[in-house]
């Protein structure tokens, strides 16, 4: 007859399964940005040497040094960030307001627009390139940051407006009534109660914009052409030509752009957990 096993044994026992199950995915996931930072502090030379270096013999900085005395990088990087930002702000006032509506509100074609919010996340991107860039031109907008703001929030917005009516919906009402006995407003209650209250929603809505705005790469080849307002993931394309590429300038280049993104992440994380498991349990 078998004995059972005591409990620090099980639990030591399910803590090592969990970790053998979790350290593939783990690898899985950085594993490609891991690649990509050692190559960026190779020699170019030493890239593609056989056998493959997993750990490089020789570290140096020089592609970084190379990318910004060669390049106009950093007009690059703020071209990227206002747009960035600009998206960001943009998609979170209509957002904001829209899914508000949406969750407190019962009208005629509620379920409509939120399905029609809901499917048009799906289609491809380039089956709006057209009319968005014929729409850029009639108004004079190419080759500015509008054009890239207003493109963007157009295919971030449905997604982030159902991300915000999941949050607003789990929101007691009763917060909101409660302020308006006291003499707010509609807008005073929305303003002053629910808005703090969902700062974990807002953050996880926001940092989902800026993410998808930040390495959008289509729309910005097409509508910002001028290299005035070239952003980063159209620069890293010109280390590719037509007989070479520049593996080690690219990679350099790889690391700098994810950075702004990972060191959001790592401040908003907790409010971004929230956001996104908010509405999940109440």
């Amino acid at each position: 007859m078998a004995t059972a096993l005591p409990v620090a044994a099980r639990r030591r026992r399910s803590v090592f399964v969990i970790w053998l199950l979790a350290v593939p995915v783990i690898l899985l996931s950085l594993g490609p940005f891991l690649w990509l930072l050692k190559t960026s502090v190779m020699p170019e030379a030493r890239i593609f040497v056989r056998p493959l270096e997993y750990l490089p013999s020789q570290v140096t900085l020089e592609n970084f040094v190379m990318l910004f005395e060669r390049m106009n990088f950093f007009g690059y990087f703020a071209n990227s960030f206002i747009v960035a930002i600009g998206s960001t702000v943009l998609g979170l006032i209509i957002s904001m307001s829209s899914s508000y509506a949406f969750a407190r509100f019962r009208f005629r074609g509620r379920r409509f627009f939120m399905t029609l919010f809901l499917v048009i996340p799906m289609f491809p991107t380039v089956l709006i390139l057209i009319p968005i860039y014929d729409i850029m031109r009639v108004t004079g907008l190419l080759n500015t940051y509008a054009s890239l703001i207003v493109a963007y929030s157009s295919f971030t917005i449905p997604f982030a407006v159902w991300m915000m009516t999941g949050y607003f919906a789990a929101l007691p009402v009763e917060m909101e009534e409660a302020a308006r006995v006291d003499g707010c407003s509609r807008l005073g209650a929305f303003v002053r109660v629910l808005l703090p209250t969902a700062v974990p929603g807002i953050s996880a809505t926001a940092l989902y914009i800026f993410i998808v705005s930040w390495n959008e790469y289509t729309f910005a080849a097409m509508l910002a052409q001028d290299e005035a307002v070239r952003t980063l993931p159209v620069a890293l394309q010109f280390f590719i030509t037509e007989f070479t590429v520049n593996w080690g300038l690219l990679a350099a280049g790889g690391v700098i752009v994810s950075l702004p993104v990972i060191l959001l992440f790592i401040v908003l994380q907790r409010q971004l957990i929230a956001g996104l498991t908010a509405g999940a349990v109440k």
